[in-house]
C-alpha cells in the first residue's frame, strides 16, 4: 500500500504544479504587459517634459523680442555682475546710477544682488551704460541734479 500512496502523492503534486504553472503564466504575461505600459508612460513623460522645457526656452526668447519693440536690441542680456562692474567703472553710487537709469538706488542694489530684475523700460538705459564715459555721466548728473 505504501507504493500506492506515494504514487498518488506524486500524481497530486504533478497536477498541482501544472495548475500553478498555468495560473502563474497568466500573471507573468500581465506583469510583462504592465511593465511595457509603464515604460511607455515614462517615455511619454520624458518627451512631454522636454517639450515643456523647449516652450520655456521659447518663452524666455520671446521676452527679449517683446523688449526689442521698445528699442532694446534683442541680443541685449541683463547681467547683474555686468551692471555692478559698469557702475564701478563709472565711479557711480547706486543712487546716482538710479538717477541715470530712472530708478531708485535700492532697485539698483537689488538688480546687482540678483534679487530682482529690471523692467523692460529700464533696459535701454542699462544698455546705454556700456557706451557712456565718466565725463558724460558727470554732465548728465549735473544737468539732472
Amino acid at each position: 500500500m505504501p507504493n500506492l500512496a506515494s504514487i498518488l502523492k506524486s500524481e497530486i503534486a504533478r497536477v498541482a504544479r501544472k495548475e500553478i504553472r498555468s495560473e502563474t503564466l497568466q500573471l507573468k504575461k500581465a506583469v510583462s504587459a504592465y511593465r511595457s505600459q509603464i515604460a511607455a508612460l515614462k517615455r511619454r513623460t520624458q518627451s512631454l517634459e522636454q517639450m515643456l522645457r523647449n516652450l520655456d526656452r521659447r518663452g524666455a526668447k520671446a521676452a527679449p523680442a517683446a523688449a526689442s519693440d521698445e528699442g532694446v536690441s534683442p541680443s541685449f542680456r541683463f547681467s547683474a555682475k555686468g551692471l555692478a562692474s559698469h557702475r564701478k567703472r563709472l565711479g557711480l553710487s547706486a543712487h546716482d546710477c538710479g538717477i541715470l537709469l530712472g530708478a531708485s538706488g535700492q532697485s539698483v542694489y537689488k538688480w546687482e544682488d540678483g534679487k530682482a530684475r529690471p523692467r523692460a523700460k529700464h533696459l535701454p538705459a542699462i544698455a546705454a551704460l556700456r557706451t557712456i564715459g565718466k565725463k558724460d555721466v558727470a554732465r548728465i548728473l549735473a544737468s539732472r541734479g
